[in-house]
């Protein structure tokens, strides 16, 4: 614990947040310990920063925030640091985009991050790639903890309360209110110290080697590969059964998409998903007929109806051999399991088997069954397994589909034994 970090009166005067009354009592963690350092937007101010924490020791806690929700893309819109010897600092990556230099002044320094996975991507896009990873959230999920959330895991290691209030704002806002900044600079506050209570956890649990495949299986991983045919993630898509009407659910995602990218929006406040999906079932042949359409009564969308409803005529205009499968792109992933009792029963009796024996495994050893292995690659492995089917088989499958290493030691034996 950090007394000096801490807001709050001593003794019995210290009264819990967010505490149920069988939970442990926590302390609220308000204020950072140095208090909220300034903005870094400008290249001398960056300098500075890089010099002090390619000075500082041990481990650097790494944060980001983006503008989920807001914002087209995932862009990164706040980074914040912690090191011993250098402090705190938020940087503004729109004003000084380019972090190669902090990157390079951090070569060979563990970072911790919690779920790492949502934050690396953009942060690469500002040049900064870790040589080592230490996420929070992963170790967290490998120790069992029912909640892996930054707060709980703060709350379970150090006693501290850490509020979230402000997780999901618009971190693109300019300037940046106050207390979104002392937000900001609490997430990393403690970092480090929640890192080596999870260490001593793993070790003792003997998860340490897992642990260590497991961030560097993140930190390595390559950028998402691009979807197929985006545009059937629209939520509600499962109501429309026919492909007229999927082709113009295709040209409003298309539009919509194309707009928001322009206007550097979130596509769902351009157009629900709702309102895509309305059109779509009721196919209006007119801006009147459109606006009628309770989706399409707010302001900001009823000015746009002319747009919308030249994608709806677009739609109803594609020829029948362009139409979009009702049934989906061709892929080569198994199909939806209810399906494959009638499909391929052997299949199914697998996956009923590799099932049992993964919710086995988990109660075992305390960890979440998609982190004892990946369910799509568990999926894949019983609807097309190697053959002949037997252990050193499975292994080679499972390592060829991404399993970790302590991966596919714990799970081949049982699956070998069971599949048999």
């Amino acid at each position: 614990m950090r007394p000096e970090a801490l807001d709050a009166p001593s003794g019995d005067d210290v009264t819990p947040v967010n505490v149920a009354p069988s939970e442990p009592v926590v302390t609220p963690l308000t204020e950072p310990a140095d208090g909220v350092p300034p903005v870094v937007d400008t290249q001398e101010a960056l300098d500075a920063v890089i010099e002090a924490f390619g000075a500082g020791t041990g481990p650097v806690a790494v944060d980001a925030e983006r503008a989920s929700g807001y914002r087209y893309g995932q862009r990164t819109y706040l980074v914040q640091l912690r090191r011993e010897g250098a402090g705190t600092a938020l940087i503004d990556p729109i004003a000084v985009p380019d972090l190669s230099g902090l990157s390079a002044a951090l070569v060979g320094v563990e970072w911790v991050l919690h779920a790492a996975s949502q934050d690396l991507p953009g942060l690469a896009e500002q040049g900064m790639h870790p040589s080592r990873v230490f996420d929070t959230e992963l170790g967290a999920r490998l120790l069992g903890l029912d909640r892996v959330g930054l707060a709980a895991v703060v709350a379970d290691t150090l006693g501290l309360g850490l509020a979230k209030e402000h997780s999901a704002v618009d971190w693109s806002t300019r300037p940046l209110p106050a207390e979104w900044l002392r937000y900001a600079a609490l997430d990393v506050e403690v970092l480090v110290e929640v890192r080596e209570v999870l260490a001593e956890r793993l070790a003792v649990a003997g998860k340490a080697e897992w642990a260590a495949q497991e961030f560097e299986a993140v930190r390595t991983a390559p950028p998402a590969a691009p979807r197929l045919e985006p545009w059937r993630r629209v939520s509600g898509l499962h109501t429309i059964r026919d492909a007229r009407r999927l082709a113009v659910v295709r040209e409003l995602w298309l539009t919509r998409d194309q707009n928001a990218r322009q206007r550097d929006i979130s596509p769902g406040r351009v157009l629900p998903d709702a309102a895509i999906v309305a059109a779509a079932q009721a196919l209006p042949r007119s801006v009147p007929q459109l606006t009628e359409l309770p989706a399409f009564s707010g302001k900001g969308t009823k000015r746009r109806a002319p747009l919308w409803q030249a994608a709806i005529e677009r739609g109803l205009a594609v020829p029948d051999a362009d139409l979009p499968s009702v049934r989906g792109p061709k892929s080569d992933a198994p199909p939806p399991p209810r399906a494959w009792a009638d499909r391929d029963p052997a299949a199914a009796d697998r996956l009923t088997a590799a099932r049992e024996v993964l919710a086995a495994l988990s109660e075992a050893h305390h960890v979440p069954t998609e982190n004892i292995l990946q369910p799509d690659l568990l999926r894949r492995l019983c609807w097309s397994p190697p053959s002949p089917l037997g252990a050193a088989s499975i292994a080679a499958a499972l390592t060829a589909g991404g399993a970790r290493p302590w991966q596919v030691e714990l799970v081949t034996p049982p699956l070998a034994a069971a599949f048999s």
